[in-house]
């Protein structure tokens, strides 16, 4: 048989605005917005409209008009690459009572803004929600344990797109769900979110346009100890 002959023609490859949107695509989209909401930079009835619009979008194309004048959409990586995030700590290096708790009973709580990130917290959210959002902490350790559940309740956690994110754990009749995020600072914190949502959520992932700023103190102060130590040599 002729393949060559009787293969059916095949016309150019769409472009990538062409391209049918998926789920993944509109959730990046509503984040982007989301963000702009909180900053100022769209009234609730803007972002109400344009969030319709994302979930009646069909392409990619259609989803890039909604943000195509905001500034996040227009933002690269932070740095190209990543590296190797260090070995989980081993049991007992972490103490296992927990710097602060937030819970939040049939109610909700929230921990936000500037504040120090000990080395472990525990989210509880039991017929309500708990907000951890990470984006404007103080890493005062490079590794730091989430432990979040979730009984019939939610659980967002939030982190600077600068760092690197784990998840351990599971639902139950739930969803538990953590966006791997590898950083390309050697220096940079490890969140690990460990946990459990039974008939509840848990969500953890990065916070779009949030950096950890002391990062790159961190690693001059690295090259600083080296040469002195070169130099006393």
């Amino acid at each position: 048989m002729d393949l060559q002959k009787h293969a059916p023609a095949r016309d150019g490859a769409p472009a990538p605005a062409d391209l049918r949107a998926s789920d993944a695509d509109r959730d990046r989209v509503a984040d982007i917005l989301r963000e702009a909401l909180a900053e100022g930079r769209l009234t609730a009835d803007e972002h109400a409209e344009r969030v319709e619009g994302v979930l009646h979008a069909k392409t990619v194309g259609e989803l890039e008009t909604f943000i195509r004048d905001l500034p996040a959409a227009h933002q690269g990586p932070s740095a190209p690459g990543c590296t190797s995030v260090p070995p989980r700590p081993a049991p007992g290096v972490i103490p296992a009572e927990a710097d602060a708790n937030v819970v939040a009973v049939f109610s909700s709580a929230m921990r936000r803004g500037r504040w120090r990130a000990g080395r472990r917290l525990h989210a509880y959210a039991v017929f309500g929600s708990v907000e951890i959002d990470l984006s404007e902490a103080v890493f005062e350790y490079q590794q730091v344990v989430v432990k979040a559940v979730s009984v019939f309740g939610d659980v967002q956690i939030r982190v600077p797109e600068n760092v690197s994110l784990r998840g351990t754990g599971g639902g139950v009749l739930g969803n538990f769900e953590v966006a791997p995020l590898d950083s390309a600072e050697s220096e940079a914190p490890v969140v690990y979110v460990d946990g459990w949502a039974v008939l509840g959520n848990v969500e953890a992932r990065p916070k779009r346009g949030r950096l950890v700023a002391d990062i790159l103190d961190r690693v001059q102060g690295k090259v600083d100890r080296k040469l002195r130590k070169h130099l006393d040599r």
